[in-house]
């Protein structure tokens, strides 16, 4: 399989798993924040994993930031709305995925192209 059917595959499952989750609390509590928040650290394995989950998209946002831009990679913003309304699970792959298309293009000036 190629990375980007690969990176491709992982959105849709980084998408559809949290939400599956979501949904019915969602659907149970509203957008009670101050809830979710006292939910997700409520013991010490849930903070475990809300904690690493905060350092790994503010990563990520250093990385699509960094990368982005020395790749010159179009539509940049579309993984910092998929980080902000699913996830690291969704923005990773998608960023993933448009880096792995913007490599696959051929370079000006390295295939006979005229450089512009």
């Amino acid at each position: 399989m190629k990375p980007k059917t690969f990176y491709l595959t992982l959105c849709l499952i980084g998408a559809v798993l949290p939400y599956w989750q979501f949904a019915p609390w969602l659907l149970q509590n509203g957008l009670h924040m101050p809830l979710f928040f006292h939910q997700l650290f409520a013991n010490r394995i849930s903070a475990f994993f809300g904690m690493d989950v905060f350092v790994s998209a503010a990563t990520l946002l250093v990385f699509m930031r960094t990368e982005s831009s020395r790749l010159r990679i179009a539509n940049r913003w579309q993984p910092v709305v998929a980080l902000l309304f699913v996830g690291v699970s969704l923005a990773l792959p998608l960023f993933l995925y448009m880096r792995e298309r913007k490599l696959e293009q051929p370079k000006p000036g390295l295939t006979g192209q005229p450089v512009r």
